[in-house]
């Protein structure tokens, strides 16, 4: 379905490409964004496969990369750039070969309030991403919690 409505606005000759938008090639490795930058972009996966790295720091200074999200051609990322300039929470570097569609996010949203069909079914399917992730999220805190509360072993308290 987003795919449908992606390639339906980037066709439209009134979101110019070049302007509002860019198709962009990745390779394994290769980063789309890094954790800090600040940015006002969304991106749409064409083809390849990326992955979403946190920055971890670990007791004494010590750092992992923590894969915590894959993506694939025709997922969106970077959605909270939508409306507005934002610090990027994470990395998302290439797992495979592939290509992107890099969406300025203010003429996006633009172009959307011209375009209410477009915009309800972009909106939609951005509300249904956002609660997967949520409750994506939701699972691995809860799983963390309960390794953390095993590996202290405070579920023996609880329960004696």
């Amino acid at each position: 379905m987003i795919k449908n409505i992606i390639e339906e606005i980037t066709q439209d000759p009134a979101f110019v490409e070049g302007l509002a938008w860019k198709k962009v090639d990745f390779d394994t490795n290769h980063y789309i964004f890094k954790e800090g930058e600040v940015g006002g972009s969304i991106f749409f996966i064409v083809t390849g496969e990326l992955r979403v790295i946190s920055n971890v720091e670990l007791e004494n200074h010590k750092h992992i990369h923590a894969g915590f999200w894959d993506l694939k051609a025709g997922d969106v990322f970077g959605e909270m750039a939508l409306h507005e300039t934002q610090t990027r929470s994470a990395n998302v570097m290439g797992l495979t070969q592939g290509s992107l569609y890099e969406l300025d996010g203010e003429r996006l949203s633009i172009y959307l309030d011209a375009n209410p069909i477009k915009g309800y079914l972009f909106y939609k399917y951005l509300f249904e991403l956002i609660s997967e992730k949520l409750k994506h999220s939701n699972h691995r805190v809860n799983s963390l919690f309960a390794w953390g509360m095993k590996i202290h072993e405070i579920d023996k308290e609880i329960v004696d």
